[in-house]
């Protein structure tokens, strides 16, 4: 999945955040005095309106999925039609691919569609209703169980996303640039080159978007979510959001509180306008530095097995050997940066733990099969991959101001690198187009709900150590959504709970979809187990009992 971002507001202000955007509420309140923004805002919950209306009656046409979806029967596709600007919702139009599986229960427990964004922004949904097959079988199928019975799962592909009118910034085959360059301490030549590289990728994106590219705000992704619930003739919407689909959510929530029937949002992304989103992928460096100690203490605790190093400064000193020998020659199209992508996706997902110290040790003794087979780019991925991080610019660049003098993004990333540098030059790198977008930067959603506007309450779900969306965004957002509950799984730190089994929050979350209840208070639930290698070299998880 992309990365999802949010801001610890405390990193802001030392992190430049005197460049960040006013924020908007929309809609304000009738007596207030309008501004452009606010009347074109308005202009858009009016054409969301009508787009609503007209998807309740057309509805949606399911039938077999495109083959390349890889969904078959029962798993149903069809199409909602959406204006490209909601400001003018009689002019042109894109459709969205919506897919779904029907409630496995009886017609007496069925509480219509819950539908399911993955986050990103630029991520596929499609796959979201696979997870109730028959068949479906381990952790997947225990978390999503009663969900499965109770509710039609729906997911669809976003605005620009896959089979919904794709937004591509350069040919594919130019996506993967492999073996790639350690990016933790850049050179001065380095920063030339991708500065260069980040202004091409943004005039590319430029040429290439059209008319869509000037309409991807997250508050317009929020109007496309209500036509969707119109088109499946839901009076209220029931949302699950992961990562960046919790951001998602909340302009939802902030757009149509009374359009919401139940709503969970999982690994949140903070929703203070103040570090939409330039200060977030700040206040993100600071948080997988954490997470990346989290995985070499584990890897000391598993020296027997995997020879790395007996405290985590001798597991990152072998981390480091490995940078530099493919530094000097790469094991095929895997250099210090596709090892160093590998160990980001560590940092997300305990998961990942055992594939990724095995791989390590692999390569340090000599074997570097399991490393080119987990991180060599497949070039049979470069078109979705590029799709997804086009969705990704042409979101998060457009949704609020970015700094465009370089030597702020110079100072501030410095700054967080000299005691943090495991993500933070990667991540400016991926987000460095947004300096020079083609689309002016708008002015984020003030996300929360006023008193007697109808929101009903909301579950967080939230990891105490994520990295990709710190706690803080948890935290942030109880606040600001009043009657929600948090969940916390203490001491963790994997993104998206869906993913792992955790008695004690798959039950809360089960008893919030099929009843609303949420609790008296808010609820503190053991971490489930660490990863436990197993097996040769140690390339099993004994936990879940997957090879690697």
């Amino acid at each position: 999945m992309r990365r999802a971002v949010v801001l610890a507001v405390s990193v802001v202000l030392t992190a430049g955040a005197a460049t960040a955007p006013a924020a908007a509420h929309f809609p304000e309140p009738p007596d207030a005095p309008l501004s452009e923004p606010a009347v074109g805002e308005r202009l858009r919950m009016a054409g969301a309106a009508v787009a609503a209306r007209a998807a309740g009656v057309t509805g949606i046409v399911f039938g077999a999925c495109p083959s390349d979806s890889g969904l078959t029967a029962p798993v149903q596709c069809g199409r909602v039609r959406v204006p490209v600007d909601y400001a003018e919702p009689g002019g042109a139009t894109i459709s969205l691919l919506v897919s779904r599986l029907r409630a496995a229960g009886p017609a007496s427990v069925r509480q219509g569609a819950l539908v399911f964004n993955p986050g990103g922004p630029g991520a596929s949904g499609l796959w979201f209703p696979g997870v109730g097959r028959p068949g479906v079988a381990g952790v997947t199928r225990k978390v999503w169980e009663t969900a499965a019975r109770t509710y039609d799962l729906v997911g669809f592909d976003p605005r620009g996303v896959g089979h919904s009118s794709p937004l591509s910034c350069q040919d594919p085959a130019r996506h993967h640039k492999a073996p790639s360059l350690d990016p933790r301490r850049p050179t001065a030549a380095v920063k030339a080159a991708q500065r260069a590289e980040a202004r091409r990728k943004a005039g590319a994106c430029g040429a290439r978007g059209g008319a869509l590219l000037r309409n991807m705000r997250t508050a317009d992704l929020a109007r496309d979510l209500d036509v969707i619930r119109a088109a499946l003739g839901e009076p209220r919407l029931n949302y699950y959001g992961v990562s960046y689909g919790t951001y998602l959510g909340a302009v939802y929530a902030t757009l149509f509180p009374s359009h919401v029937r139940r709503m969970v949002a999982d690994s949140v992304v903070n929703p203070d306008p103040r570090g939409v989103w330039y200060g977030a992928n700040l206040a993100q460096d600071v948080a997988f530095e954490h997470r990346w100690a989290d995985w070499r203490a584990w890897a000391a605790g598993h020296h027997a097995v995997y020879g790395l190093g007996g405290t985590p400064g001798r597991v990152q000193a072998s981390f480091d050997r490995a940078m530099r020998m493919l530094g000097r020659r790469p094991a095929g199209t895997v250099g210090p940066g596709e090892l160093h992508s590998a160990a980001v996706q560590a940092a997300y997902y305990d998961q990942r733990w055992v594939p990724f110290a095995h791989l390590l040790s692999r390569y340090l003794r000599g074997d570097d099969g399991p490393l080119v087979a987990a991180a060599a780019p497949d070039p049979g991925d470069a078109k979705d991959e590029e799709n997804g991080e086009a969705v990704y610019l042409a979101v998060e660049c457009s949704d609020a101001a970015w700094p465009r003098d370089w030597n702020v993004w110079d100072r501030d990333n410095e700054r967080v690198a000299r005691r943090r540098p495991f993500e933070t030059w990667a991540n400016a790198w991926l987000n460095l187009p947004c300096a020079s977008w083609p689309v002016e930067g708008g002015r984020a959603v003030d996300v929360g709900a006023h008193p007697g506007a109808g929101l009903p309450p909301v579950l967080i779900v939230q990891s105490e150590r994520d990295a990709a969306t710190p706690y803080d965004g948890a935290v942030e957002l109880h606040r600001r959504l009043p009657g929600s509950r948090m969940i916390t799984e203490e001491g963790r730190g994997s993104h998206g709970l869906i993913s792992i089994w955790n008695e004690c929050v798959t039950a809360r979350v089960d008893r919030y979809l099929v009843s609303g209840a949420t609790g008296d208070q808010d609820v503190r639930c053991p971490g489930h187990p660490l990863p436990v290698p197993s097996g040769p070299g140690g390339a099993r998880d004994a936990n879940t009992g997957r090879s690697y």
